[in-house]
């Protein structure tokens, strides 16, 4: 697909609708967007630029209804969002400088087990159970939200389903609860990466601000979808992504 052509920009901001609607629900969106810019063309590093200014777009607009909804707790992400940043901005920093092939192998195992727990586990982010009791899980928030934001401004897939599996095992959140404050802080990691990505010169602007339009609209549905379904719903739609993004994994190392 050439890239800049009519062709490579719809099909991208049909990925953008898609991966949006996809990540409001369960994470794992850039399993759908990052390929479709490369597909089309762009360079890899101007593909993870141009993907966060579009991946803006729908985590804001899904940190807003999660917000409006009551479905962020501030009194624990309050802490995790600085962390997140700091990791995010040492994470864009070290992907324009270091090979990311090595981090295949670790991170596909990594979400085989998420999604692997998660399945046997039947009960895992059905019922909201989550208190905040102590100093210890806020420091292990923010160690977590370091460990993330770094991740995902150097590498990014599975971003969310990690976010989401977090929050669901080590804090007791069901699974909408835990899209709340996982969409914050994805906000934060991506609002940061795009930053460093454009004082870097890694970003196509008249294709991101256009996919960017579309990864809202579906940001905007699948976020509506995600509160009202309810945790029953995107248990299934979590482990599919996870599983898919394994898959995506293995296969890139394999080719």
């Amino acid at each position: 697909m050439e890239y800049g052509s009519l062709i490579s920009f719809v099909f991208i901001c049909a990925a953008a609708f898609i991966g949006a609607f996809v990540d409001a629900i369960a994470g794992g969106g850039g399993l759908i967007t990052v390929p479709a810019y490369v597909l089309g063309g762009f360079p890899p590093h101007f593909a993870l630029g141009t993907n966060k200014l579009s991946a803006t777009f729908g985590s804001f607009s899904s940190t807003i209804e999660f917000f409006r909804q009551g479905k962020i707790h501030f009194p624990l992400v309050k802490y995790i969002i600085p962390c997140t940043l700091l990791g995010a901005i040492l994470g864009v920093n070290s992907v324009l400088l270091i090979n990311q092939d090595f981090l295949y192998p670790l991170i596909s195992v990594m979400i085989l087990v998420v999604g692997i727990y998660t399945y046997f586990k039947k009960d895992l982010g059905l019922i909201n159970t989550f208190q905040l009791k102590s100093k210890t899980q806020i420091a292990m928030g923010m160690f977590f939200g370091f460990v993330i934001g770094f991740y995902d401004g150097f590498f990014g897939p599975g971003t969310g389903s990690f976010l989401l599996f977090i929050f669901i095992k080590f804090f007791g959140m069901d699974f909408v609860l835990a899209g709340g404050n996982t969409k914050i802080l994805n906000f934060i990691s991506n609002i940061t990466s795009l930053i460093v990505f454009a004082l870097a010169g890694k970003i196509n602007y008249s294709f991101g601000l256009m996919a960017g339009i579309f990864s809202l609209m579906g940001s905007v549905i699948g976020t509506k979808v995600a509160i009202r379904k309810g945790a029953s719903f995107v248990k299934p739609i979590f482990l599919i992504m996870s599983f898919a993004v394994f898959v995506k994994m293995i296969y890139e190392m394999m080719t």
